[in-house]
């Protein structure tokens, strides 16, 4: 793996049982990029996911994050800083609070208050709106909120590689605009961002490159810079 890349996936086939979802999936993100799969439902984008975060079994090929090979691994051990994932729905704990939800983010610092503080500090700086709702049960808050609090969970694992299924999803336009604006500052903040999207608004927004998938394959490669400000051609060729 190149010093200069965070993710490198080569040739990766996985599945369920016997069956395979995507099917020789390669590709890349430097440190401090980040990159979007696009594609309808079923392609494969959130399979790419799940193998990165060890949480499907059947894997085949090469899965490296800084340089550490994660196709063996579990995913209790990729979850110790490797990559961290903010899956759709958000899926935050229910009966905890707001920071409660941060904290557990943050397990792997549990023996080091510092860390954990600097960590809530630098989400709260993030989004400062959700400080005063700290106290508050976590599903209590708007649906935008909740993204946030599940963005800031992802956050408090402090991992090499961050992932994004569909965060977009089901939020009202203002949410939309907060979040992805959220995105472009953790990428100026110099985390590398793996997003899995519907939106190609929000792709070109925060990322370097596009993948498109269909059928469990890569069958385009762009960059954003490339498509111009609604990414109309790769729209209408791909995603109708």
């Amino acid at each position: 793996m190149t010093n200069e890349n965070v993710l490198e996936i080569e040739s990766l086939s996985a599945g369920y049982g016997r069956y395979n979802v995507v099917h020789d999936i390669s590709l890349h993100i430097a440190k401090g990029g980040a990159i979007a799969l696009l594609g309808p439902n079923g392609a494969g984008k959130s399979t790419v996911l799940r193998a990165i975060m060890g949480l499907i079994k059947h894997r085949e090929g090469h899965i490296r994050v800084d340089g550490t090979d994660l196709i063996k691994m579990s995913p209790h051990n990729i979850a110790k800083g490797h990559a961290a994932l903010v899956p759709e729905g958000r899926r935050l704990f229910a009966g905890q609070s707001v920071e409660d939800n941060l904290r557990l983010g943050g397990m792997r610092f549990r023996r080091d208050q510092k860390k954990v503080d600097e960590l809530l500090a630098t989400f709260f700086a993030l989004f400062p709106v959700i400080e005063r709702y700290r106290s508050r049960p976590s599903t209590s808050l708007s649906g935008g909120e909740q993204q946030m609090v599940a963005i800031g969970r992802m956050m408090m694992n402090d991992p090499k590689l961050m992932l994004l299924d569909e965060p977009s999803l089901g939020l009202a336009p203002l949410a939309i605009k907060d979040m992805t604006e959220a995105l472009v500052k953790l990428r100026q903040q110099g985390r590398s961002i793996l997003l899995v999207e519907q939106r190609v608004d929000i792709a070109l927004a925060v990322c370097d490159r596009i993948y498109v998938l269909s059928d469990g394959k890569i069958i385009d490669e762009r960059v954003t810079a490339s498509l111009g400000n609604d990414g109309r051609e790769l729209i209408d060729h791909y995603l109708g």
